[in-house]
């Protein structure tokens, strides 16, 4: 079968891989109908986590199951799904307790697993014509059959739950205001979300015009930090005071270089821009070590954030990647009732064979990249 795979920093291929198969009889295998790239695949892309050639590539994943190992009781052939990022088990301590970010079993001594993703597991990616999926009961959610809302619901996989789990972090609720940094998919996600929530204003943070004018497009207040202090415009815009919430949807890249000294820009400009007692909630990725990153404090993920001011202010704060199941399926069932509408942000689908220029283009944030997903199914003709 065809897949993406690693070559080495900045270059991916399309090769002839290892069919997906049955390798214990709580797999499914699917056949992939529709498969994102993701911000986070573009730290692997760039040769910033230690990803080794070979790997395939690919966690936002959905299709429709093609053949069941022999324990599974709630799946058959012809199934429409889709797959958290998370390759959780469904029975350990974490899990039973809605944690399955931080499952116990798939991946010992680490936290979590996913598909494709360096040190979360062995689990091959989706970018691909096929999958195996562990544990299906509990992994696999079903959707409608046929073919309607499938690029909504291919961002069940990950951003929109993603985003939404920002919002849980900071505890977004009706009549609040919100700063969001960052205005890729899992930031507009998180702006969107907060809005379902009955958030009065939200103010997404970003440079890039495309995406300020998305944010926009969904009744946001677009704040360019490059023309001013962001944390100064949105005091602006809220008499002084700040905002009630505020979401880290940028990570650990969002920083800059102050000779071995490497702030964390975002976490410390939301401090600023947040009111005093406000919440944070940061989903934006943030690693023990960045092997590209410029500086010997980058490298060990020593980003200086303002404590200080943090304590001061009375600010609390949640952090973690999602536990997608916690929110799957009622934002699933939120796109059904025509309540939720994520594939505003989908700029691109493309035949898996595109992969490679996709790659290139989404990581050099060209005009118009928002987000692709990858149709196995199309042709590149």
């Amino acid at each position: 079968m065809k897949a993406v795979v690693y070559q080495e920093p900045y270059s991916v291929a399309v090769q002839e891989v290892e069919d997906a198969r049955i390798e214990h009889p709580g797999d499914v295998v699917i056949k992939v109908t529709t498969t994102a790239i993701c911000g986070s695949d573009l730290h692997m892309y760039e040769g910033r986590t230690g990803a080794e050639s070979g790997i395939v590539f690919g966690h936002e994943n959905m299709g429709i199951v093609e053949e069941t190992g022999s324990g599974v009781v709630s799946l058959r052939k012809g199934d429409r799904v889709v797959l958290p990022f998370n390759v959780a088990c469904g029975f350990c301590a974490n899990c039973l307790g809605g944690k399955t970010g931080f499952c116990l079993t798939v991946n010992p001594g680490f936290a979590g697993g996913a598909y494709g993703y360096v040190s979360m597991g062995p689990y091959r990616g989706g970018q691909a014509e096929y999958l195996r999926v562990p544990f299906a009961d509990f992994n696999c959610l079903k959707l409608p059959p046929g073919r309607e809302h499938e690029d909504d619901f291919a961002l069940l996989a990950d951003i929109f739950p993603t985003g939404y789990h920002a919002t849980e972090l900071a505890q977004v609720g009706p009549g609040d205001t919100v700063s969001v940094f960052g205005a890729g998919p899992v930031g507009l996600m998180a702006a969107y979300s907060a809005m379902l929530r009955g958030a009065a204003r939200v103010f997404v943070v970003d440079r890039q015009p495309d995406r300020l004018r998305l944010a926009e497009e969904i009744g946001a207040t677009a704040i360019d930090f490059g023309r001013a202090d962001a944390a100064e415009q949105i005091k602006e815009h809220t008499e002084g005071a700040g905002t009630d919430k505020g979401i880290d949807a940028v990570g650990y890249q969002a920083t800059v270089s102050e000779g071995e000294e490497q702030p964390a820009v975002v976490l410390n400009t939301l401090v600023e821009a947040v009111r005093p007692t406000g919440l944070l909630g940061v989903a934006g990725l943030y690693v023990t070590e960045d092997p590209g990153g410029p500086s010997e404090s980058a490298r060990h993920g020593e980003l200086l954030f303002r404590m200080g001011r943090f304590f001061e202010k009375g600010l609390r704060m949640g952090t973690g990647q999602a536990n997608v199941k916690a929110y799957n399926r009622q934002l699933r069932d939120l796109i059904i009732a025509g309540r939720a509408e994520p594939s505003f942000v989908v700029s691109h689908r493309l035949p898996l064979e595109q992969a490679p220029e996709a790659y290139d283009r989404f990581d050099k944030r060209e005009n118009g990249w928002t987000k692709v997903l990858l149709k196995p199914e199309l042709s590149a003709a």
